[in-house]
């Protein structure tokens, strides 16, 4: 493989489709015999995407998960379980980046944690001005806050206009989870 300059990319904003973002942009890489890491912030369960990978892309994906079972929400005071699950997901990044085995780095629902304050932006900003000038890093979540777009190279806001959770349509398994 061919190496190429690696980017910072941010998937943000209140509407649907920053994981599915990055997941897309998984595929395509894989397809082109790339290698991806994804640690998936504050979450814990199988989601479909996490089993397509497993099943069609285990050579080209390596997805790990560092949450509890329940999502943080707003208004909860901050755990140390939640500290620690997402401290282990940010080692486990400087781990893969420091392998040098992987093309892309997706931190996936990072922004969620630097919103909450489970980690300090200090670490994160660490991470993407140490990068390797060969890994393209890309962070997802809501609410990303302006340092981090400030080093981004591209940014993507997505922008809710209409949703049909506001009429109480739960998440559908192979759409939303």
């Amino acid at each position: 493989m061919k190496a190429f300059k690696g980017y910072i990319q941010v998937y943000t904003g209140d509407g649907k489709g920053k994981t599915t973002a990055a997941l897309g942009l998984a595929l395509r890489a894989a397809g082109n015999g790339m290698r991806i890491y994804i640690a998936q912030f504050m979450k814990k369960h199988e989601y479909s995407e996490i089993k397509a990978l497993r099943k069609f892309l285990p050579e080209h994906v390596t997805i790990e998960q560092f949450g509890l079972p329940e999502f943080h929400t707003s208004g909860q005071m901050v755990t140390e379980e939640e500290r620690k699950a997402a401290l282990e997901g940010i080692e486990a990044v400087k781990r893969a980046i420091a392998d040098g085995g992987f093309d892309i780095i997706i931190m996936d629902e990072l922004n969620v944690l630097l919103y909450f304050n489970i980690i300090d932006i200090s670490i994160v900003i660490d991470i993407i001005d140490s990068k390797p000038p060969n890994i393209e890093l890309i962070l997802t979540g809501r609410n990303a806050p302006q340092q981090i777009i400030d080093r981004a190279h591209l940014v993507t806001e997505m922008k809710e206009i209409k949703h049909y959770y506001t009429q109480n349509v739960p998440a559908r398994p192979g759409i939303e989870k």
